[in-house]
């Protein structure tokens, strides 16, 4: 039914950026919330980002400054351009949507199937 694809991982030195991307799709009429979870190796996941589609936005404390949420409503998308990256930022980078309206009136959140982001020298 739904399906969200991300993109943008890989290998980066400190202070280096990346750009995630995710889409979403299938019969969707709208978004409500799109968002940015990561999970570092025996840390519990944590929200990055998020963004509802009237375009307002939260951060967590420690990425505040160096990333950035936008979405595209037209396309189902939501990006996260990450900037001075650090190697706490390590971890898996998973898309999040909630209250994704469906074309058969269903409403529920879905999880995409996360990318890797790391961060070293």
């Amino acid at each position: 039914q739904v399906q969200l694809v991300e993109s943008g991982g890989g290998l980066v030195q400190p202070g280096g950026s990346l750009r995630l991307s995710c889409a979403a799709s299938g019969s969707i009429l709208s978004i409500y919330a799109m968002g940015w979870y990561r999970q570092a190796p025996g840390k519990q996941r944590e929200l990055v980002a998020g963004i509802t589609s009237g375009g307002s936005t939260n951060y967590a404390d420690s990425v505040k400054g160096r990333f950035t949420i936008s979405r595209d409503n037209a396309k189902n998308t939501v990006y996260l351009q990450m900037n001075s990256l650090k190697p706490e930022d390590t971890a898996v980078y998973y898309c999040n949507v909630e209250n994704l309206v469906l074309s058969t009136g269903e409403v529920g959140g879905y999880w995409g199937q996360g990318t890797q982001v790391t961060v070293s020298s």
